[in-house]
């Protein structure tokens, strides 16, 4: 169990620092303020409506109507650097991350099953016997 879940906790590390690493870009084409196609790494599909307007103008009219498509393309930038320096580490991070370190390498400790803690102490002086003294007897 313990290694399936090492292995599923590297995927998904491997998987963390691929996806922070790549860039790409996705394209979106709107008719009006409708949302009619996103494309992922290509371009976005058009709805057809360039095609009409052409269709309905004539060549003796000078006067060009806008579409109402439009199209907007996204380009989400990956890390380009992996290595971030630690050169520059404020007070409250240093304390952080020493305290972090700290109470990680003690939650390890190995305690000994044999461990008596009051061995260096020795009993009480019995004077009188305290079931007799009490009168508490097991039946």
């Amino acid at each position: 169990m313990k290694q399936i879940l090492k292995k599923i906790v590297s995927i998904a590390m491997a998987l963390v620092v691929l996806v922070s690493t790549m860039s790409f870009t996705y394209d979106l084409h709107f008719c009006g303020e409708t949302l009619v196609d996103v494309a992922l790494f290509s371009n976005a599909d058009s709805c057809g409506m360039e095609k009409v307007s052409e269709l309905k103008t004539t060549e003796d009219c000078s006067v060009s109507k806008k579409g109402c498509c439009s199209d907007k393309k996204v380009i989400v930038e990956g890390q380009n650097e992996l290595k971030q320096s630690f050169d520059h580490l404020s007070f409250e991070h240093q304390l952080f991350i020493t305290s972090y370190v700290c109470s990680y390498v003690n939650q390890f400790k190995v305690l000994h099953d044999k461990v008596v803690p009051f061995k260096n102490y020795s009993p009480p002086n019995v004077i009188e016997d305290i079931q007799v003294l009490d009168e508490v007897f097991l039946i």
